[in-house]
């Protein structure tokens, strides 16, 4: 077996968050305007600061209020897996081992991954790992943690912006492209790009234990 282990963006690339931040926006053209400015302010930031002040900073640079950030907290329980994750997430962790790399605060992003249903492996969120994606550091730090080469992980993105990250560090990707995201000119190809999880078994051989 290729891989040994699958590590995914959280907030994009398994749950819905799109439609929490819409909705808290009031609209899904304010919420994926304040999106894109979050995006890009994660891209530019680098080294970590708190996540929930991006998200201010956003919503103040798209003409939304900070009490818009206040309310994104307060709904971040009510944010869901897209339909197919959890039954996927439950197959994958038969034959390989499963984590998490989320530009997120260590208490949103656990929270998060916890409506997934399924024990994951390694759980490295940007402010654990003192950096933003697409930085190299949360993506070494996963593997480290998991003790595998690049060539034994695949990657499954939910923004572009992992695309630059991941082919720094060397990891396959798989871009579950759910939100039909533009790729960034920075970005390179992905090995595939879909706006399903159910491609993802296409690159993996199920069946055989990859585990230990």
């Amino acid at each position: 077996m290729k891989y040994k282990a699958v590590l995914f963006d959280l907030l994009t690339g398994l749950l819905d968050s799109w439609t929490v931040w819409n909705r808290v926006a009031g609209g899904e053209a304010a919420g994926r305007k304040w999106r894109a400015a979050y995006l890009e302010l994660t891209y530019g930031c680098g080294e970590y600061r708190p996540y929930e002040t991006l998200v201010a900073e956003a919503a103040r640079h798209t003409g939304l209020t900070d009490a818009v950030a206040s309310d994104l907290a307060r709904e971040w329980a009510s944010i869901e897996p897209w339909d197919e994750a959890p039954a996927i997430l439950r197959r994958l962790s038969e034959t390989h081992r499963l984590g998490i790399v989320t530009n997120c605060s260590e208490r949103l992003g656990r929270a998060a991954a916890a409506k997934l249903g399924v024990p994951f492996d390694v759980i490295v969120t940007s402010e654990r790992a003192g950096f933003y994606k697409p930085r190299p550091e949360p993506y070494r730090l996963a593997l480290s943690e998991l003790k595998l080469d690049p060539r034994e992980v695949l990657f499954v993105a939910g923004s572009g912006f992992d695309l630059i990250g991941t082919g720094k560090v060397g990891l396959d990707t798989y871009w579950h492209n759910r939100v039909g995201l533009q790729r960034p000119p920075a970005a390179p190809p992905p090995m595939r790009e879909s706006r399903t999880l159910e491609r993802l078994s296409d690159l993996l051989i199920v069946g055989q234990t990859a585990k230990g």
